[in-house]
């Protein structure tokens, strides 16, 4: 946290220089933190694959959102925040405390509107869950919809021969 709070001192560049996709350690809010209001009618999409499309093991995709701006993780402006992909997420996460950064939930500090990821074969489900300036979801939620996805080696051949 100390790091963080030096690399905002220098300027929002550094900051943004050093936010990426990789797994973060995130210290705890101090009790009682309120939590980041969002606007009414701020909506998180994904644009791209479209629900329930057959796709190869590396796929693009394409983050969406209304009402709200993007900033890089560390970086507090009013209606803005930062996507996290979930992947295969059964159940939310605890919206009241950081997201967690591991393999089913990617973090995209640096203010990502898209993402290569690899996937394996088989179904799988993507969420998007915008975060505040902590990495913490915004009061309310701001929760896309979750698509299922198919991927195989036929279904990625078949998008290159579109």
């Amino acid at each position: 946290m100390r790091l963080l709070l030096s690399l905002l001192a220098l300027g929002g560049a550094a900051a943004f220089a050093l936010a990426d996709d990789t797994k973060h350690e995130h210290a705890a809010p101090a009790a009682g933190t309120p939590r980041t209001e969002s606007p009414k009618g701020a909506k998180a999409y994904i644009v791209s694959p479209k629900d329930g499309k057959t796709v190869g093991p590396k796929v693009l995709v394409r983050f969406g959102l209304k009402g709200m701006g993007i900033a890089p993780a560390g970086i507090q402006f009013p209606n803005t925040g930062h996507h996290h992909l979930l992947i295969d997420v059964a159940e939310m996460p605890d919206m009241s405390i950081p997201l967690p950064a591991n393999d089913n939930i990617k973090h995209f500090g640096g203010g990502q509107t898209e993402a290569m990821i690899e996937l394996t074969p088989g179904k799988h489900t993507l969420q998007l869950v915008l975060g505040d300036h902590l990495h913490i979801p915004h009061n309310p939620p701001v929760v896309s919809e979750k698509i299922t996805i198919t991927v195989d080696e036929a279904g990625g051949a078949a998008k290159k021969a579109e």
